[in-house]
């Protein structure tokens, strides 16, 4: 993995999206490029590596985990068809190939209409956080229901300290880059769906504290929980199913 040239790769297929979010958010792209290193080093000796995504977006984690194997075959999900048909543009090459397909759903009813033990790897970059605590932990259950005994699920994301100063800080940090980079390009439209949304990242009833978060995954039946690349308030967390 270490010989791919990822920023040549996002930038020739996912174009001005990546450029942007590296800018205002480089840790994000670096989750991103992290869960499909994680996929590919996912053991399995199948002709065919079957991955749901959980809230592919515009498609930059989407594009990581088709570029880090042969043998992918992905369902990527997302409620958001704006974003997923920039994604279809942007992809259309695995979908001819048949490695990828997109559905325009929310990842719980998505979920709950894939057959129980049919899924190696369940993945996801900056999704879960943006959920609800109760419907999080609905789709916890229903992702260690879909995986297959020996699968996982590979999560990049914001998993909050639990440190609320240390956290605060680091929130206060990232703000700044918001206000550094954005004021430059003049892009106060797009500052203010940041802070907006930062507001909600950061409220009560969507915030994922480290040990709570691991503690959910705990308890759904996961074993062999890893938080890994602790990046500020960002980090991948992969879980298998026994």
């Amino acid at each position: 993995m270490n010989n791919i040239d990822y920023d040549a790769i996002f930038s020739g297929s996912i174009g001005q999206d990546y450029h942007l979010l590296k800018l205002i958010a480089p840790l994000a792209t670096a989750m991103s490029k992290l869960v499909g290193e994680a996929v590919a080093r996912y053991p399995s000796t199948a002709k065919t590596l079957n991955i749901v995504e959980l809230g592919g977006g515009t498609g930059i984690t989407t594009l990581s985990i088709l570029s880090a194997r042969p043998d992918v075959q992905i369902l990527s999900i997302d409620n958001e068809p704006v974003m997923q048909n920039q994604a279809k543009q942007h992809l259309s090459s695995w979908c001819a190939e048949d490695k990828l397909t997109f559905l325009c759903t929310d990842a719980l009813s998505a979920l709950q209409a894939i057959p129980s033990a049919s899924v190696d790897i369940v993945a996801s970059a900056y999704t879960l956080h943006n959920f609800l605590a109760e419907y999080r932990v609905s789709v916890l259950q229903e992702i260690w229901r879909v995986l297959k005994p020996g699968g996982q699920f590979i999560n990049g994301d914001r998993y909050a300290l639990d440190d609320i100063s240390a956290h605060t800080r680091l929130i206060q940090e990232e703000v700044g880059g918001y206000f550094r980079v954005l004021v430059e390009l003049q892009r106060l439209d797009v500052l203010q769906q940041w802070i907006v949304h930062l507001f909600s990242d950061e409220s009560a009833n969507h915030i994922m504290r480290e040990t709570e978060a691991l503690g959910q995954l705990r308890a759904v039946g996961f074993k062999d929980i890893q938080l890994q690349h602790r990046m500020d308030v960002n980090a991948v967390v992969q879980a298998t199913k026994p």
